[in-house]
């Protein structure tokens, strides 16, 4: 299917750090600041808002690659802006150049592929490897 997903479609998006979201939350031991899991979440997050409503009833859009680099770390209460911005479109991927700040610093940067899916399709093969798994 063919998407009219245009070049240079972006999103943006801002959420305060919480504890939950900090490396120490999910590991024990390690420092309470914001963790690159929660990082890539919400640039993927920004990236699936940017080209969302050009996909048809039915269809979302998930995370194919992503090649992020967590550049510091980031306290609690602060707030993350991340951003993202539609550089090409193929026919079964979007490309994205992604960021985040925290108001003082650059904290991630990098690239993120996604690709368009029927919702039903995709619930439909996943549904079918159940109890299949050794």
């Amino acid at each position: 299917m063919k998407f009219e997903i245009p070049v240079g479609a972006t999103a943006t998006r801002r959420d305060v750090v919480t504890k939950e979201q900090t490396v120490g939350h999910f590991v024990p031991g390690m420092p309470e600041v914001y963790g690159t899991l929660m990082l890539i979440l919400h640039m993927e997050t920004a990236a699936a808002e940017a080209i969302q409503p050009y996909l048809p009833e039915g269809w979302v859009s998930v995370g194919i690659e992503v090649n992020v680099t967590h550049l510091a770390a980031t306290p609690v209460g602060a707030t993350v802006t991340s951003k993202a911005v539609v550089t090409a479109v193929g026919e079964r991927d979007v490309t994205f150049a992604v960021e985040a700040h925290d108001g003082v610093d650059l904290i991630g940067a990098g690239t993120h592929r996604r690709a368009p899916v029927e919702v039903a399709r995709l619930m439909k093969r996943a549904a079918a490897k159940v109890g299949k798994a050794t």
